[in-house]
């Protein structure tokens, strides 16, 4: 039977791992994402925080895939519903969704609206594969998992910098 582990445990754990791979320590790590219904991989390095998904605000004259504003411990965070963005179905904000605080490191407040989380993925657990040639270029890169599913690995900075991304108004 597999060990429980409390949602506090497990979030102090991940934030522990996120500071050590944000600071260039320690082994590298890909947190896993549910997003729609495609796979992603996001490294944590580039990544930041995870939280719940709070209340959003919304925010008029938006295009449909900007969720809103959150506001996460007093800083207010853009909210991308990351599945609409790549032209899949709403996320549902049930007590799976999740944010990943993207922007953080690079100077801007963002926040990707994300199905679940499954976990942290070892990159030597992957193979690559050729890349999306349909993707934008923060989304192109492909892994295969062992059982054969294929991954997307997002790339943060790549992200941040697309206009489509940043262009929230209709």
């Amino acid at each position: 039977m597999a060990k429980k582990t409390s949602l506090r445990d497990f979030q102090e754990y991940l934030a522990g791992r996120l500071t050590t791979a944000a600071q260039g320590r320690g082994t590298s790590s890909w947190l896993g994402i549910e997003s729609g219904n495609e796979l992603w991989l996001a490294d944590l390095s580039e990544g930041g925080e995870i939280v719940q998904a709070p209340q959003l605000v919304p925010v008029p004259l938006t295009l449909p895939w900007f969720a809103g504003i959150a506001n996460i411990r007093g800083n207010l965070h853009a909210v991308c519903d990351f599945s609409r963005f790549r032209g899949g179905p709403p996320t549902p904000q049930n007590s799976n969704a999740r944010l990943l605080l993207i922007g953080t490191r690079f100077g801007a407040n963002a926040s990707l609206l994300v199905s679940r989380m499954l976990g942290l993925k070892n990159p030597e657990d992957f193979t690559p594969e050729s890349p999306d040639s349909s993707a934008p270029p923060w989304g192109a890169q492909r892994y295969a998992d062992s059982q054969g599913k294929i991954w997307h690995k997002l790339s943060v900075r790549e992200l941040l910098v697309d206009q489509r991304f940043m262009n929230i108004g209709v």
